[in-house]
């Protein structure tokens, strides 16, 4: 089942806003962007907790020439949504970085959406 264009765009919005610094670097936004019970599998492999991601993110002072394309978002529920999409992150030394990315985000009590699943995985 294909998400209405208002709530892609919105989750959109969503994404974009995790991958800038101001975002990144405010622990109130974090916790408003992502449920307390949120994981992540990075591009690295390894896997973070909503606990590590908090305390990684807000020191966190590496590039933020990030671009998403390919943005789709297909419902798993009425309350719970994938979104799909390719991430390019420029590096401090020209070089592009391709990740394709995948997160899960669910509609909670507050009326919010908010992050629980992220995945990243490197590609050419």
């Amino acid at each position: 089942m294909t998400a209405s264009q208002s709530l892609a765009d919105h989750l959109l919005s969503l994404e974009a806003a995790l991958q800038t610094r101001e975002v990144r670097s405010s622990e109130t936004r974090l916790r408003d962007l992502l449920a307390p019970d949120f994981r992540e599998f990075g591009r690295s492999g390894l896997a973070y907790t909503f606990n590590d991601i908090m305390t990684r993110l807000v020191v966190e002072d590496g590039p933020a020439n990030s671009s998403i394309s390919n943005f789709t978002v297909s419902m798993l529920s009425e309350t719970v949504a994938l979104a799909t999409y390719r991430g390019t992150r420029l590096n401090a030394d020209g070089n592009r970085q391709f990740t394709n990315r995948s997160s899960i985000w669910r509609l909670e009590v507050d009326g919010k959406w908010r992050m629980v699943f992220h995945q990243g995985t490197a590609t050419e």
